[in-house]
């Protein structure tokens, strides 16, 4: 008895996604599946997240899996991805032209949230998302430096609204295109909101799928306004093993429960030290701090990054890990997060407002 195609279906189905660790018929994302006369299995695949670097791997794994089906002669599989808008806190607003917004967080400075910020924005562009970048750090912003365009300006074709710049395939906003590298900004906390709130919603987001927000330090008043005004689809918390960055880290984890915002994750940056002269490793901040606030409030553990020379160079000289060194074991652990956090993002409930018609009516 022939394989008929619902069978078909149903078989690849139940084969699990190695990245979700569930099966594509869970996601439903076996769009189709036809065995022809001759033999011939052919199977769509559409995920919910960006994974271009996993494309080969799934092919792999549904022809290998096809193959043991005694009228299977050839399997030909496509692997694309389906990036769509997911439900934000409240009822706040949409941003035009972007789908999910990611807002990186740390409860306190000098853990590497911008870094990891940036490295994550152009990982998730490495798997094939549309990416822009936010810099909604007034009073200390980086990210011009970090994308190696800190002498660009942004344009306005109106007057009134602002083009975002590009730096490797993202789209990047910032105060500091707009004011003098050595101007000290000593603006109180509505200026800034202001500010951060133009920033967002006068630049002109060119079909996003992810726009990451690199959220200023801290749990003050400007952080919980932006988290109540700014349509967030999940919050990524950065923290270092340390105790006192935990500290921190917590009370921003409190502060997006507070306002609604679902935790996408915690990233341990910092994580170990690995001697670039001798291979010692040394756990310098302390071990395991970031998973154990994870399983402490049950939240999803996006991965550690370590304490390496190589990214605070790379990332000061205007050209980030992820682009410095594409293929590099560092670069596989940035990926490895973006694609966990969008997977966050896509098991999440998706948003049918951009769905809802428009009525309208004539007057004859």
């Amino acid at each position: 008895m022939s394989t008929t195609d619902s069978q078909l279906l149903a078989f690849v189905g139940e084969l699990t996604d190695p990245n979700t660790s569930k099966s594509y018929a869970s996601a439903k994302a076996v769009r189709t599946a036809s065995l022809a006369a001759d033999g011939l299995a052919s199977i769509a695949i559409e995920l919910g997240y960006p994974a271009a670097t996993q494309v080969a791997p799934i092919q792999a794994q549904v022809t290998a899996a096809l193959s043991a089906l005694p009228d299977v002669k050839r399997v030909e599989v496509s692997v694309t991805s389906k990036i769509v808008a997911h439900t934000v806190q409240g009822n706040v607003p949409l941003l035009p032209g972007v789908k999910n917004i990611i807002a990186v967080s740390s409860g306190k400075g000098g853990v590497g949230k911008s870094t990891t910020a940036v490295n994550l924005a152009l990982a998730l562009s490495h798997e094939g998302a549309r990416v822009g970048i936010l810099d909604a750090d007034i009073y200390g912003p980086s990210q011009p430096q970090m994308l190696g365009i800190a002498e660009a300006q942004p344009e306005s074709t109106d007057g009134k609204t602002m083009q975002p710049l590009e730096a490797y395939g993202l789209q990047a906003n910032s105060i500091g295109f707009l004011i003098d590298p050595e101007q000290p900004m000593v603006w109180r906390g509505p200026l800034v909101t202001q500010a951060l709130r133009q920033l967002l919603f006068d630049t002109q987001w060119k079909n996003l799928d992810y726009l990451v927000i690199d959220m200023p330090p801290g749990t003050g008043d400007i952080q919980l306004t932006l988290a109540q005004s700014v349509p967030v689809t999940g919050a990524v918390i950065v923290t270092t093993p340390q105790d006192i960055a935990l500290l921190d880290a917590r009370k921003g984890l409190k502060m997006f429960e507070k306002v609604g915002i679902p935790i996408l994750g915690i990233i341990e940056n910092m994580s170990i030290h690995i001697c670039s002269n001798c291979g010692h490793a040394e756990h310098i901040f302390g071990a395991g701090g970031g998973e154990s606030m994870c399983q402490e409030y049950g939240v999803p553990f996006l991965g550690d990054l370590p304490l390496d020379i190589r990214i605070r160079t790379q990332t000061d000289a205007g050209k980030p890990t992820v682009v410095a060194e594409p293929e590099g074991q560092l670069t596989q652990a940035y990926l490895g997060i973006a694609r966990r956090v969008a997977i966050s993002i896509a098991e999440k409930q998706r948003d049918m407002r951009l769905r809802v018609p428009t009525i309208v009516v004539n007057k004859d």
